[in-house]
């Protein structure tokens, strides 16, 4: 039976911060801890109860990557890129679904975007492409890419008139990992590029998010699921934020006014700008975990409506962006202390402005919720 998650993350957190700057050094999540990870069932968060997942409330699936996230960024984004992938679960056929996620200690992977091209044959898919962003795929057993669908030279239309894509989901072996990834932050999410040729894929083992319907009844698979991801990348950045408050917190209780002996915590303006960002945080945070509810509400009785699905990714795009800019003012807190490298401030920074590059939470969010709001017509396939 799995552990609780939750309780599992906290009991985790700190062996994964005594381990941050190993896996920085790294670039990638050591393997060795990312098994444990999924032995403590982590990465079955969005599984569904019929594999032995948790099946677990949106709210839920936050605090655990929250609480991973307060140990290391990097392991918590590995954590919600697994987590999130797992979700085609609830999409395939049994017998794929056990072949792909019936291992309690299968992780999965890879990158949603349709960078791939796969070619309809006879029954399955010839599938092709490089992919970049494949976070934590070093640990991975199967991995997904999302690809155009071609049917001979001609690219398959969906009745949008829209390019068709789906996502393919291959064993390991038939992937190549490439060591691309030399970046700022996230430095230990080993997100290099991953590249197929000629992969075979059969047809029912692929997904697509925006015309597939699930196979699972539960609530969870009513939520949207590109909105699952972005509530993933907004824990990890929440988490990761909480633990550069308490960072800052321990710099200004530990450093003294030169010539005065009080620490900097003992001054106003530091106590001011510590708890405006800690009311900005907790306020955004909140903003999230009501648009959760509500969205979890309506799931349990039908499905989650536009209105809802915006805002669920508004509150997620809020939540980042105010996160990052929570760990600025506690960076700025650190004063130049937070320079080096074994402050767990620069690295915390570092993280969260990473974050505010993905796509799901990008200041084109705003504008995709606006229009929603406002009655104005917009693409919401990936709402």
């Amino acid at each position: 039976m799995l552990a609780e998650p939750l309780s599992a993350a906290r009991d985790l957190a700190p062996i994964i911060a005594g381990r941050a700057a190993e896996i920085e050094e790294a670039r990638r999540l050591p393997a060795d801890l990312a098994a444990t990870m999924a032995e403590a069932g982590l990465f079955r968060l969005a599984i569904p109860e019929s594999l032995d997942g948790h099946e677990c409330h949106p709210a839920h699936m936050v605090e655990v990557l929250e609480a991973v996230a307060e140990g290391d960024a990097s392991a918590a984004w590995c954590l919600m890129i697994g987590a999130t992938t797992a979700l085609v679960a609830a999409y395939l056929p049994r017998t794929h679904a056990e072949e792909v996620l019936g291992d309690p200690q299968v992780i999965t992977g890879g990158v949603f975007a349709p960078m791939g091209k796969a070619i309809a044959e006879n029954g399955h898919y010839r599938v092709s492409g490089r992919w970049s962003w494949a976070s934590g795929s070093a640990n991975c057993h199967w991995l997904v890419g999302g690809s155009l669908i071609f049917d001979g030279e001609a690219l398959r239309k969906r009745g949008d008139g829209q390019p068709d894509h789906r996502m393919m989901i291959m064993p390991r072996r038939d992937v190549t990992l490439l060591d691309t990834w030399h970046a700022a932050g996230l430095k230990g999410t080993g997100s290099g590029d991953m590249a197929a040729t000629d992969a075979i894929v059969p047809s029912d083992r692929s997904v697509s998010l925006i015309t597939d319907t699930p196979r699972e009844p539960g609530a969870l698979y009513r939520f949207p699921a590109f909105g699952l991801l972005a509530l993933g990348i907004a824990a990890v950045a929440s988490g990761n934020a909480r633990a550069a408050l308490d960072a800052a917190a321990a710099a200004v209780a530990a450093r003294k006014t030169p010539g005065s002996g009080r620490t900097q915590a003992d001054r106003a303006t530091v106590q001011a700008a510590f708890a405006e960002a800690e009311g900005q945080l907790f306020a955004a945070r909140a903003g999230l975990l009501a648009a959760i509810e509500q969205g979890w509400s309506e799931a349990l009785s039908g499905a989650i409506s536009l209105a809802t699905r915006a805002r669920l990714r508004l509150q997620a795009t809020h939540l980042v962006r105010t996160a990052a800019d929570v760990t600025r003012a506690a960076y700025d807190l650190g004063g130049g202390a937070a320079l080096y490298l074994d402050s767990p401030l620069q690295r915390r920074f570092r993280d969260a402005h990473a974050m505010t590059q993905h796509i799901m939470v990008q200041p084109a969010t705003f504008e995709l919720a606006g229009r929603v709001r406002l009655g104005i017509p917009a693409d919401v396939s990936m709402l």
